[in-house]
């Protein structure tokens, strides 16, 4: 399938159930495998026929058979997230920051920046400067109220309560997330907050999606300082007005809230 191909299927995709587009896109995967093999072995067959080619043992082989596409593929949610929030905290320039439970890779990059500590029920047991995690979870956080200066929780409090990451079962666990971060947050300081918005619904035990005024009444102490978003269609946009994406199937929804000093 051609990278056009599949951006012209994208707002298609976005409509149905998410249950079908990742059944379809294992099938167009699957459904790659055997052109892609057959590629593999024209491929490794040339390699070996060039001068000064190593040896190449079967044993050793790790056929890659779906990965030769036009363009990069990337999760707009995600992409988009994690370069927006990276920017909000290089621009803030705290002394320190804490990440309850994002995308790890976002966390490491933002040692760059600045001192991060991440807090997860999964602590990530990797080591590199700057960089302090520990276990503790986003319905009790380990710290004195408003003591955190700056904080991010990106997609991730959609998940509370469905019990997909070893969490207890509760109806209320997205917004009992959101008021704990609301609680921790600092006079001055700035969190950053994200995840799926549109019409409201449960997809067991996925995800929650939200509509996204009621996301901004959780915080009811907090200012709103900037909502950014990504619409069905996976395109960002900076500055919305936050009954934009309320309609939507699955937009990703970007919360920068502060505590007036």
């Amino acid at each position: 399938m051609s990278g056009s191909l599949i951006d012209r299927a994208r707002p298609f995709a976005r409509r149905l159930p998410p249950v079908l587009p990742e059944l379809a896109y294992r099938a167009w995967r699957a459904s790659a495998v055997v052109p892609g093999f057959a590629r593999y072995v024209a491929d490794r067959r040339a390699y070996r026929a060039l001068p000064g080619a190593e040896p190449l043992r079967l044993r050793d082989a790790q056929p890659k058979l779906a990965d030769r596409l036009p363009t990069s593929p990337f999760d707009p949610h995600y992409f988009h997230q994690d370069v927006w929030a990276a920017n909000r905290v290089a621009e803030f320039k705290p002394e320190s920051h804490v990440d309850v439970g994002s995308r790890v890779d976002y966390v490491g990059f933002l040692t760059s920046h600045t001192n991060v500590t991440f807090v997860d029920i999964r602590p990530l047991e990797a080591r590199i400067d700057r960089l302090t995690s520990i276990a503790g979870s986003v319905l009790e956080l380990p710290f004195e109220d408003g003591s955190v200066q700056s904080i991010s929780c990106l997609h991730v409090a959609e998940h509370i309560g469905l019990g997909r990451y070893g969490d207890p079962l509760d109806p209320a666990g997205t917004r009992k997330a959101a008021k704990e971060l609301q609680r921790v947050l600092a006079p001055g300081g700035q969190l950053l907050f994200s995840g799926p918005v549109g019409a409201p619904r449960v997809c067991f035990n996925a995800h929650r999606v939200h509509d996204p005024v009621q996301v901004r009444e959780w915080f009811d102490e907090l200012e709103l300082a900037e909502h950014a978003g990504v619409d069905d269609q996976g395109v960002f946009t900076r500055h919305l007005d936050l009954d934009v994406l309320k309609g939507s199937r699955y937009a990703c929804g970007m919360f920068r809230l502060t505590r007036p000093a």
